[in-house]
């Protein structure tokens, strides 16, 4: 019983690759077709300007009715900060070097 089992897999999965095969070239094929491709792009681009207007409305909604800084606000106030932090830098290296030059 095992050998016909045997027998019956390997004659299945030979047929199944086979099929497998064929499918694969045909939709590859069809799948780079500009046919397919040009469609499929604008309707991923309309996706994803749907999707983008949704977050935006989504972040301005939270933002005004639960008071939360949107993405966008808590993105402008940390480069805000970097600023603040890099001019911060400059000063003190400023500090020590003229605090070094009056040693001197």
């Amino acid at each position: 019983m095992r050998k016909d089992n045997a027998m019956i897999w390997e004659v299945w999965k030979k047929g199944f690759d086979s099929w497998e095969n064929t499918t694969a070239r045909y939709l590859e094929g069809w799948l780079k077709s500009p046919l397919v491709l040009g469609p499929s792009g604008s309707l991923l681009g309309g996706a994803m300007k749907a999707k983008a207007a949704y977050d935006k409305a989504t972040a301005q909604w939270v933002g005004g009715v639960f008071g939360v800084a949107t993405k966008r606000d808590q993105e402008r106030t940390l480069h805000a900060l970097h600023q603040l932090e890099s001019r911060l830098l400059d000063l003190e290296e400023r500090i020590e070097q003229a605090a070094e030059k009056k040693n001197h």
